[in-house]
């Protein structure tokens, strides 16, 4: 554990005073407090600070009311900018920046020591979110789940369900952790959902695949992000003498139903062929030849 917090450490000197949330790609919400700058002949014409209303908008000296929720501050200075230039001043020049983060909030939940939702006032990534819920568990698993843009969830066992029914980002614990590659330690966008599974509840159905039929090894395996079928195989030993590889079939469970994939891994072999990547769950069977 106390490597995780060396690297939050780190990441934190590196990026610290450095404006994470002012860039082009943050948008603006409800109660973020503004600063708003005008300059027009050299002089400065007014600076003051407004705060985002619940309804999205700021009152901005000599326009009145113009909405800000959902723009980039860029997008905010030229719709400002317009009607100054229009009805009173010549090439006026705006500059805002946020003073105050209150849009940006997270859910967290599973193996950490204060789960529950977080709001933030600058820009976030992983490992700040998990310093803010004081750290992960022991217990912890080898992967994180990140959900993006599902709403409506306020219980862990409703990050559960989400996430059996919807698409993830995983973060790969080992090598973020162990291993000390920052590279994994991803951006988080306002309203992520990240669940830290326990190493010891997982459940199989989810977090690992099945090898069976013509392989040497056949069996139960832990799931690795990035693993294909053919990765799956070699995992299980390789094929044995009379194995079937260009009638291999994945059997995969989505959204309560049962899903067949085929996969021709002679032709992947050959590389005339893409491998097909495997998911947590998956059954792959390998039948034998009818020769």
């Amino acid at each position: 554990m106390k490597r995780v917090f060396i690297l939050i450490l780190l990441f934190t000197l590196i990026t610290a005073g450095t404006g994470l949330c002012q860039t082009a790609t943050y948008h603006i919400g409800p109660r973020d407090v503004l600063s708003v700058a005008i300059h027009a002949g050299g002089v400065e014409q007014e600076k003051t600070e407004v705060t985002v209303s619940e309804h999205g908008k700021i009152n901005v000296p000599f326009i009145g009311p113009i909405k800000a929720e959902g723009l980039t501050l860029t997008e905010l200075e030229n719709a400002i900018q317009i009607p100054l230039a229009r009805d009173y001043f010549v090439n006026p020049q705006v500059h805002v920046q946020v003073k105050e983060y209150h849009s940006i909030n997270f859910f967290i939940s599973g193996a950490v020591k204060k789960p529950g939702e977080y709001e933030m006032t600058s820009a976030t990534n992983f490992l700040e979110l998990v310093a803010r819920a004081e750290g992960l568990l022991k217990d912890r698993g080898s992967i994180a789940y990140v959900l993006r843009e599902i709403h409506g969830i306020s219980t862990e066992e409703d990050v559960k369900k989400a996430i059996k029914k919807n698409a993830t980002i995983k973060v790969d614990l080992t090598r973020l952790l162990d291993e000390g590659d920052i590279s994994h330690n991803m951006s988080l966008v306002s309203g992520d959902i990240v669940y830290v599974p326990r190493a010891n509840k997982l459940n199989q159905s989810v977090y690992k695949i099945y090898v069976e039929g013509e392989v040497k090894k056949p069996g139960v395996y832990d799931y690795q992000p990035g693993i294909t079928t053919m990765t799956a195989c070699v995992l299980a030993g390789g094929f044995d003498k009379y194995a079937a590889i260009s009638r291999v079939k994945i059997v995969r469970n989505e959204n309560g139903k049962q899903k067949i994939i085929k996969v021709n891994l002679e032709k992947v072999q050959d590389g005339q062929s893409s491998d097909i990547p495997i998911k947590p769950g998956d059954h792959i069977h390998i039948p034998e030849t009818w020769l």
